[in-house]
């Protein structure tokens, strides 16, 4: 029988999905066959959001139809003809099902939007009894005074056991910032001591609308905007109903302006506040009453293309429009990863995910799937928070990972770049990004500082003063001595430029670690069931014997650094001593200088990948082999055959590539590919933010 757990509460609007998403954040760490159920979804062609969040998040191989019981319509029709007892049977029968499938099952109880409150009151407790459950109690504090807040959980606590339901937490969500204090301290009095209860914050960003909820619940069409920009999130709403001039004195940053489609005048004043700084930057254009802008107008906000804010279009009019938005709730979408990283950085904050992981009894595994190593990414770049600098400030796909990463309260960091230019662009793609240190490396008094260092580390090799200024005009020099000197713990660069304009100046400022003769690279590749460390595939091209041990052994202990127990193949196209040639002799030396200098670790070599990897074809090549058919670290002879298999193994595989990490330095500078995504450049600075871990004060 799989562990389970049932999230429940006894009114709408508690804030359930934020509980849901971070526990089942927690679980995918130390689960490895995760099931998520809700026993009752919504009818109709759209999907249950919850589901279809947890879904594409964490199970992407499970059909949506295996992760439910039925539908509401169902549920109306079994309880209004008084057969709730066959309603719980189907739904039993539905979770059996899965279970079967999984180690643990997260179920999310009903919305309370449904069938009626006693019912799913009674219900939600009754299925938990069913499938033997332990429930975690979501409760909301929301435009409730602290002590009533607090009698309102203890009052659900004792409904739920009076139903004969067990009790594994609670969790107080929506608590005023101001108030926290005052109820956590009613808590520790008042609560009972048997079962935690987290006290959780309410989070502005994730009570604002995005435009993208508000086109779903209206029903609007979207004349302009891309995905990125419908995830925009809506601070206020304003009708323009004014004449231009009245219309601009109202503006506000991140609201939506509601008008008439057939006003073109607001429409076109809306584009033209894109282009002076003075006015705020709306979230995005309502148009009304079914008319659409003229073809001339739709050319001119096309010429805008990505700047311009997304359009939407209702048949309703204004005052019917304006009504409706009543009806939209925030919800944290699938997809959206701003507001993912902002529910789990709130999530994270307020609970004690190990207490609670005790609670549900449920440990970590021996085997590393990718879901848990990055979440044990973040849990650790977490635990000890570190300071990265990113020089290319902007950057769109840094600015958005900037975001994420605050969002989620990972680690802290400094954007490099003209500040005006930078907050321009923050405010064009409607970012959120408050608080964060940006410097401008010509207009620092850092600047003259960081020339004076920088002169003296290059003196020998003709640097003058004025060529030292120059060059820390440079952001990613600048930014290097950010981390030499202690003022960041890490760079991450790339998006924007070269590999050898951002590892350059590590070379020449930072320098190679005692003990480590090159610097190297690994991309930690993540494969469906486990992860992978690859090296080097992006820096070495030729390395001797001498260098590919150097990289065997730094790979090693990156992977052990990482949670990866290091078992190191030196690979090469042939096995053991079946094969003769230069490259073989090489790799057979590599393998033979690794285990002399680094006698604790499990090196073999050389070795072809298909005996590296599959037990089989290992106790057929080298039976006696203590990495044969287990390998986890993976040295390739040269660049070329490093980078081409780590790519077809990334694209043919459907793995997860992660890197290159630099290995080497004596502080961690990373490079990314120009092509990176958002996901790739969180990764990094994450891993960034890990290595640099133990090594801050080194100068």
């Amino acid at each position: 029988m799989a562990g389970n757990l049932y999230v429940a509460t006894i009114e709408a609007g508690s804030g359930k999905s934020l509980a849901v998403l971070g526990v089942m954040e927690l679980l995918s760490s130390r689960v490895e066959r995760l099931g998520f159920f809700r026993p009752i979804v919504r009818a109709g062609e759209e999907l249950d959001n919850d589901t279809e969040l947890i879904r594409r998040r964490y199970l992407p191989a499970t059909p949506y139809e295996s992760l439910s019981g039925v539908d509401h319509e169902t549920a109306r029709e079994l309880t209004g003809s008084g057969r709730s007892e066959e309603l719980v049977k189907r739904i039993f029968a539905r979770y059996k099902d899965l279970e079967r499938r999984c180690d643990f099952v997260l179920c999310e109880g009903t919305d309370f939007t449904g069938v009626s409150s006693a019912f799913e009151l009674d219900f939600n407790a009754e299925l938990a009894s069913q499938i033997g459950a332990p429930i975690l109690l979501v409760a909301n504090a929301r435009e409730k005074e602290p002590g009533e807040a607090v009698d309102f959980l203890r009052a659900a606590h004792q409904t739920f056991r009076s139903l004969g339901c067990s009790l594994a937490a609670a969790i107080l969500n929506r608590v005023a910032p101001g108030e926290v204090a005052s109820i956590t301290a009613q808590l520790e009095e008042q609560w009972s001591p048997n079962v935690p209860v987290y006290v959780v914050p309410e989070c502005e960003a994730l009570g604002r609308p995005t435009i993208a909820t508000i086109a779903r619940t209206l029903g609007a069409e979207v004349l302009h905007g891309e995905d990125e920009q419908l995830n925009r999130e809506v601070l206020e709403y304003k009708v323009a109903a004014m004449q231009v001039a009245g219309f601009l004195e109202h503006l506000e940053e991140g609201c939506l302006v509601i008008t008439p489609g057939d006003r073109a005048d607001v429409i076109l004043t809306s584009l033209a506040t894109l282009l002076a700084e003075e006015y705020p930057r709306i979230a995005g254009l309502l148009l009304t009453g079914g008319v659409k802008p003229a073809p001339a107008v739709m050319r001119l906000v096309e010429s805008f293309y990505a700047f311009a804010p997304p359009i939407l279009t209702v048949d309703t009019d204004t005052y019917a429009t304006v009504t409706r938005l009543g009806d939209v709730r925030a919800v944290i979408a699938p997809g959206n990863e701003r507001r993912i990283a902002t529910a789990l950085g709130t999530f994270e904050a307020a609970v004690d995910r190990s207490q609670l992981a005790r609670r549900i009894a449920v440990s970590r595994p021996k085997r590393v799937t990718p879901l848990m190593f990055e979440y044990e990414l973040i849990e650790r770049a977490r635990a000890d928070r570190r300071h990265i600098v990113l020089p290319e400030g902007c950057e769109e796909r840094i600015l958005r990972a900037a975001e994420i990463l605050q969002r989620r309260q990972v680690v802290d960091l400094t954007l490099l770049g003209n500040g005006r230019e930078i907050r321009r662009r923050i405010s064009e793609l409607g970012l959120d990004l408050e608080g964060l240190e940006i410097i401008d490396p010509g207009e620092t008094s850092l600047h003259q500082e960081f020339a004076g260092i920088y002169q003296q580390l290059r003196e020998s090799r003709g640097v003058t003063l004025d060529a030292a200024r120059e060059a820390m005009l440079d952001v990613s020099y600048f930014g290097t001595m950010m981390v030499h000197t202690g003022r960041a713990d890490g760079m991450v660069s790339g998006a924007a430029h070269t590999t050898a304009e951002t590892i350059r100046p590590a070379f020449e400022i930072i320098r190679t670690e005692p003990g480590r003769a090159i610097v190297s690279s690994v991309f930690f590749m993540c494969l469906e069931d486990r992860v992978l460390v690859y090296a080097d595939c992006a820096v070495v091209p030729n390395p001797s014997a001498e260098e590919l041990a150097d990289i065997a052994i730094s790979s090693a202990m990156t992977a052990r650094a990482f949670g990866i127990e290091p078992r190191v193949a030196m690979l090469s196209y042939s096995t053991g001593e079946s094969g003769r040639g230069a490259d073989v002799e090489r790799v057979r030396e590599a393998a033979r200088r690794a285990k002399e200098l680094r006698p604790d670790l499990k090196v073999e070599g050389p070795i072809q990948y298909d005996a590296a990897v599959d037990l089989s074809v290992a106790r057929t090549k080298l039976p006696e082999s203590e990495v044969a058919g287990t390998a986890t670290v993976f040295i390739f002879p040269d660049l070329n055959t490093g980078n081409n298999t780590y790519k077809a193994v990334q694209r043919s595989a459907g793995a997860i590539a992660i890197g290159p990490i630099l290995q080497g330095l004596r502080k961690p500078v990373n490079d990314l590919s120009r092509g990176c995504t958002v996901a790739d450049i969180t990764n990094t600075v994450i891993i960034t933010a890990i290595q640099s871990q133990g090594r801050r004060g080194e100068t």
